[in-house]
């Protein structure tokens, strides 16, 4: 079956070239994932078809009401037959990481509200979502961005997504590390070799560079990554 992904949203023509182009696109079109756009918009109920307001309390900017966006959620769950699980794309959310995107992929149904202006008001928060996901520690002008980022990291994770599924466990993030240096042909540009181990054909040695390469890059890169990894393989250490 396929992955359905709802995504509602003030600018749904945002995602039209992101949906029907690269793995996304080829994903649809084996029948891997639906990805269905739905402008909250159009369940406003007033003649201006409002959909935010100012706070209460006072303060910059405008937040986006509930009724449209709980109406929007009740139209596609009617769709889908289905309640899905409701994500909120906000600043405030836990970040998204590659054990995130595995779990999401395992998931039939994801409905993700990418907001706008100010954000939402709290109660769409406690009366909707099962969970919020930020992609970092800064500030969007809408969810829109994120919700692609989640479509496109869980798509590529379905079986068949891929040219070949053995990729993705080499992929950055997958064994807790960074990937290694890749290199392709010419075997020198402007001065610069490619390593000779990677042309020896030796494939056990080619495995542990890469390996020492991911660690290092890991480990002056990502020190939190790395930190990460050492605690994990002194677990296992432990446990064998």
């Amino acid at each position: 079956m396929a992955l359905r992904i709802d995504i509602l949203t003030l600018f749904p023509e945002m995602f039209e070239a992101f949906c029907s182009t690269s793995i996304i696109g080829r994903a649809r079109a084996r029948g891997l994932a639906e990805i269905h756009r739905t402008n909250i918009r159009d369940y406003a109920t007033d003649s201006y078809k409002t959909v935010d307001d100012a706070p209460y309390g006072g303060g910059p900017g405008m937040v986006m009401i509930c009724q449209p966006v709980f109406d929007a959620v009740e139209a596609v769950r009617k769709a889908s037959g289905s309640d899905g699980k409701v994500i909120m794309l906000t600043p405030q959310g836990e970040p998204l990481t590659q054990a995130k995107a595995r779990e999401l992929a395992g998931e039939d149904h994801l409905v993700l509200l990418a907001g706008h202006y100010e954000g939402f008001d709290e109660r769409i928060r406690i009366g909707l979502a099962d969970m919020e996901i930020s992609l970092g520690d800064f500030v969007l002008s809408g969810g829109e961005v994120a919700a692609m980022a989640v479509c496109d990291s869980v798509i590529r994770l379905l079986p068949g997504a891929l040219g070949k599924d053995e990729s993705i466990d080499e992929e950055s993030f997958n064994a807790g590390l960074l990937e290694y240096p890749q290199y392709t042909r010419p075997k020198v540009f402007d001065g610069m070799e490619v390593p000779g181990v990677l042309m020896s054909g030796h494939h056990a040695k080619i495995e542990q560079w890469r390996l020492e390469q991911a660690r290092k890059r890991t480990r002056d890169r990502r020190p939190d990554l790395w930190e990460a990894y050492r605690q994990n393989a002194e677990t296992e250490e432990d446990q064998s």
